[in-house]
């Protein structure tokens, strides 16, 4: 007897995925196949196209800028399954995120954990159309490492605080509409002295002055800050509440800095596919030099690993409701990565791998000696790797400091 086809109806996320592509063929404009956002250059926004401004407002529109954060708020409400579904399908169409910085990576997150909800319904939904940049206010030039001794004050005046200091290492000052700012408000205990602020930018007595980099950009500042009034509703959680507050979004920072995160996103093609546009190759196709492509595939190994290993450490955290102290991990080896892979493709490069500007370099390859330089900063920002080995000292593997 023959069996009947064991024909299951369609599920939830079959559904979903379908809702995906027709989103992305009618919402998605062809010319932007493959290129990515206006506002995530790193020498700061280029000027928005009609076609990327629409394809923003239609993603920021859905919340799927922003997938899994809740629809109350702007987000897309999407599990994380969905989510994975919705990148999925992005990936097949070249389409990118148009939503992103700062607001996305780190100050939103925190923000749905600790704000109240006057300042979520204020702050989140902008975010999620991909309306306002944001900046972060934390480092100060005798306060880097050593995050905790900023002096940055906040002085109580009743209904507001005056702000008084300076920030450097503003990632975006000048462009951002706001700040996400470490101060002091209580200058008896270094800790529990701290708290979170948020700034308008345009508020009277800030004065942003960019800082230029070897490689010729400036994408970050020195941010001073002359008797700023900030409205008390801008506190975010309590006074003293700040460094506990900071630490949490840096775990954010840290984990879009790592594979987790941005690195993920800029690796683009492989560096077997790169090495084969400038050193010879074989009768099969595969790269001439056994060195060099020994030295490719054990790179492309340890990356993928890493990349794997960073999801399930991600997901794992945010199962346990939200990142951890593994961030530490994952920023120590995904930047230290990424540097790897920059030095070994202008290696690939050779003379090529050498241009500054000029002719007889591609634009390509000039981006690629900017993003070597700019690289070396990665085991710097958001926590230097010095910092990221007390971390997981202390936190991950539960080592404890002897007198």
């Amino acid at each position: 007897m023959a069996t009947q086809p064991d024909l299951q109806p369609p599920n939830e996320n079959d559904a979903f995925r379908e809702e995906v592509r027709e989103f992305l063929a009618a919402n998605f404009p062809s010319e932007l196949r493959g290129k990515g956002s206006a506002l995530a250059g790193v020498d700061g926004p280029t000027e928005e196209s009609e076609a990327q401004r629409k394809w923003r407002e239609a993603m920021g529109s859905r919340g799927w800028g922003t997938p899994t954060w809740p629809k109350e708020y702007g987000g897309g409400g999407l599990s994380r399954r969905q989510a994975a579904i919705l990148n999925e399908e992005m990936a097949k169409a070249g389409a990118y995120n148009p939503i992103g910085g700062m607001g996305v990576m780190m100050f939103g997150p925190t923000l749905l954990e600790y704000g109240s909800e006057a300042q979520k319904k204020e702050h989140i939904p902008p975010i999620c159309r991909g309306e306002i940049r944001w900046c972060q206010g934390y480092s100060e030039p005798n306060a880097g490492s050593d995050l905790a001794n900023l002096q940055t004050t906040a002085e109580d005046k009743g209904d507001h605080y005056l702000v008084n200091g300076q920030k450097t290492w503003t990632s975006g000052g000048q462009w951002a509409d706001k700040c996400f700012c470490l101060v002091r408000t209580d200058k008896s205990d270094k800790h529990k002295g701290i708290s979170f602020l948020l700034i308008d930018m345009d508020s009277p007595g800030v004065e942003v002055r960019p800082i230029q980099m070897i490689s010729g950009m400036s994408p970050f500042c020195e941010t001073f800050f002359t008797d700023v009034k900030v409205p008390k509703e801008n506190l975010v959680g309590e006074e003293g509440q700040g460094w506990t507050i900071g630490k949490r979004l840096l775990q954010h920072e840290r984990t879009n800095l790592s594979g987790g995160g941005s690195l993920a996103r800029m690796m683009g093609a492989s560096l077997a596919d790169i090495a084969k546009k400038y050193v010879e190759t074989d009768e099969t196709g595969a790269i001439a030099d056994k060195v060099l492509r020994d030295r490719i595939a054990d790179f492309e190994i340890r990356w993928n690993a890493f990349l794997l290993t960073a999801r399930r450490a991600t997901e794992e955290s945010k199962a346990q409701g939200g990142v951890s102290e593994i961030s530490s991990v994952l920023k120590k080896l995904g930047t230290k990565l990424g540097q790897e892979r920059a030095e070994l493709t202008i290696e690939i490069m050779g003379l090529q791998g050498l241009g500054w500007e000029g002719e007889g370099f591609t634009e390509a390859e000039l981006a690629g000696v900017r993003a070597w330089l700019f690289g070396k900063a990665t085991t710097i920002y958001g926590g230097s790797t010095e910092i990221q080995n007390n971390i997981i000292a202390k936190r991950v593997l539960g080592m404890l400091d002897h007198q």
